[in-house]
């Protein structure tokens, strides 16, 4: 029969397999899996997660910031947060909006990302484009 050492470092491998984390962060996953784990064992478990979601990882004010943007459910820093949410915590913007009181306005991406996005557009006349598909569409119509 296997330890719950060695489950809990399956189920770390496997999660670490797919996502980069950092030394700290294995070492506390680690810890976390494996007190869930014996807490199992013993018939001990109660709910920590559900409570554990509730509470933000990050305060909305440290999550927007101008490099990255950071998931107020696991404390991650991102570009954007659009795939993130949907991979790893199946959510979509969205739900996340609502579930942490997010105004519509708000975006889900960083502001230098935004910032820089924007300008490329602007360097390759993207609006310039737009505003003739929309004039030869008008006058297609009429």
């Amino acid at each position: 029969m296997t330890t719950i050492m060695e489950m809990a470092a399956e189920i770390i491998a496997a999660h670490a397999s797919t996502t980069p984390m950092t030394k700290e962060e294995l070492i506390t996953e680690l810890g976390e899996v494996h007190a869930t784990l014996a807490a199992l064992e013993k018939g001990e478990y109660t709910d920590e997660a559900e409570s554990a979601e509730e509470t933000p990882a990050v305060s909305r004010k440290k999550a927007f910031g101008k490099e990255k943007i950071y998931c107020m459910i696991c404390g991650k820093g991102f570009k954007t947060l659009s795939r993130h949410l949907k991979t790893s915590h199946d959510m979509t913007a969205s739900e996340y909006r609502k579930k942490f009181d997010i105004p519509r306005s708000q975006s889900l991406a960083a502001k230098s990302y935004s910032e820089s996005r924007r300008q490329m557009a602007i360097d390759r006349g993207l609006a310039d484009n737009l505003a003739k598909a929309r004039a030869a569409r008008s006058n297609k119509k009429k």
